[in-house]
């Protein structure tokens, strides 16, 4: 593992010349360029606040600014933790000219398309500190929190990127099985809602440790305490140690790309 890290700080220059690389074909020639960082998950938002209000308007409650604001900070880091696994997933395959060249870390691929899709989060965060600011959200100390749970959800991006860039390079069904899960995934996942909604089964959505995070930045931004501890921890380990086993498998199958390119 040792080895691992110094070798991937020895291609660091690499990591950061593809990502940027990554960025910039995504909005090349695009009329909206940057913009569209922005465009796409406030488009998540939209769909979450029209969830919102029908709810509000089943249970016949009104719909207030703070839910509007749960409903943004959780959308954008799902569109990050979509994003990633989208492109990370086609990584390996995507540059399938460079895998079969000289020898690199091919981990690079799978993070640097993380690190782009972490660019587009920046950007897309401007928006929503407008909006958190409309709704009259505050600071409270329990922002601290915010890093730490940051970090958590981009270990577990990275890992499963990796993992699942790994899959798809010997199997080409993998790309289209995630395509179903990330189209899917956020009605198992509580980005337009609250795990609470589901009483003694809250346990249940919380299981996906995606959702955990999200509920717990929910938490610290718009509730302004501080996160489940139990949950938190149950994210951390699968953050660190899934990250690990990934990273792990991933230089273990390295050995074979080339041949299955």
């Amino acid at each position: 593992m040792k080895e691992m890290i110094n070798e991937l700080i020895q291609y660091r220059h690499l990591l950061f010349m593809l990502t940027w690389r990554d960025i910039k074909i995504r909005y090349k020639q695009s009329v909206m360029g940057f913009l569209w960082a922005i465009f796409m998950p406030m488009m998540i938002v939209a769909a979450g606040i029209l969830v919102k209000k029908a709810f509000s308007i089943l249970s016949g409650n009104p719909m207030n600014l703070s839910q509007i604001a749960s409903v943004s900070v959780k959308a954008l880091p799902w569109a990050f933790f979509v994003g990633s696994i989208r492109f990370a997933t086609n990584s390996l395959i995507g540059n399938m000219n460079l895998v079969t060249k000289i020898y690199f870390p091919r981990e690079v691929f799978p993070l640097s398309s993380v690190l782009a899709s972490l660019f587009d989060f920046t950007v897309a965060s401007s928006v929503l500190i407008i909006i958190l600011t409309i709704a009259r959200i505050g600071v409270s100390i329990h922002l601290l929190w915010l890093p730490v749970l940051l970090i958590l959800l981009i270990l577990i991006t990275a890992g499963l990127g990796m993992i699942l860039a790994c899959a798809n390079l010997f199997f080409r069904d993998v790309k289209y099985i995630v395509e179903v899960i990330l189209t899917f995934g956020i009605f198992f996942t509580p980005v337009f809602y609250e795990a609470e909604m589901f009483g003694k089964w809250a346990p249940v959505i919380l299981l996906n440790p995606i959702g955990a995070i999200l509920e717990a930045i929910n938490a610290v931004v718009v509730l302004h305490h501080a996160p489940n501890m139990y949950w938190l921890g149950y994210s951390a380990l699968w953050a660190v140690f899934g990250f690990l086993l990934a990273w792990n498998i991933f230089h273990r199958a390295e050995f074979a790309f080339a041949e299955n390119i």
